[in-house]
């Protein structure tokens, strides 16, 4: 089963996206925070992280960049209230390493879309 780490400091957010994927047979871990992201991923790996940009302690951009010098290989898609254009948050992130970018408030066909096609594919 593909492993998902969902890092945001809203546990609504957290527990509706990890809901949504469990049902689409999705291994899913949450965690409320950079440091706790960090925590978990010491202990193994994800098959893709959803990283909240705006959090307290350590916001996305540093955790992505703690995650990437731990693993390069690590998968990050970024989550943020904020669209691309407003600031250049998305540019930091593309230059740290991550794949995507999804806006809140969350919308199903898009999270659906863009974290599936990151995923492995499960075994039949």
């Amino acid at each position: 089963m593909p492993k998902l780490l969902i890092v945001d400091d809203e546990e609504d957010v957290r527990e509706f996206a990890a809901n949504f994927f469990r049902k689409r047979k999705v291994e899913c871990t949450t965690a409320s925070s950079g440091e706790e992201a960090l925590g978990i991923l010491e202990k193994g790996k994800a098959d893709l992280i959803l990283l909240d940009i705006k959090m307290d302690g350590i916001d996305g951009l540093e955790t992505l960049r703690r995650i990437k010098e731990k693993d390069s290989s690590a998968k990050v898609i970024m989550v943020t209230g904020r669209k691309p254009e407003d600031n250049d948050s998305f540019e930091s992130c593309r230059k740290l390493g991550a794949l995507d970018y999804i806006h809140k408030p969350l919308e199903l066909e898009e999270l659906e879309k863009i974290v599936l096609s990151h995923l492995p594919k499960p075994k039949k």
